[in-house]
């Protein structure tokens, strides 16, 4: 492997290793994004929380309908 190769190769990992320099020089500048206070953790985690049993229900109602249209088709009346 020559010369040109190295040199080929050097470039494109300066500016990969430059970008990661730039950006974490700018999250560092802007508080390295650990601003978020307790409130805004714990608001975030209610939604996760809601979101959860939310589809908690979801799955219990789909399963109601499942066995109501199982229990249709046992009896020979169909869907309509």
């Amino acid at each position: 492997m020559g010369v040109e190769f190295v040199a080929l190769m050097m470039i494109p990992l300066c500016a990969v290793l430059g970008c990661i320099f730039l950006a974490a020089l700018w999250m560092i500048l802007r508080g390295g994004g650990r601003k978020a206070t307790r409130a805004t953790h714990d608001e975030e985690t209610r939604l996760i929380q809601d979101i959860y049993h939310g589809l908690i229900k979801m799955e219990e109602r789909v399963e109601a309908l499942e066995t109501l249209l199982l229990e249709r088709e046992r009896k020979g009346g169909g869907v309509s």
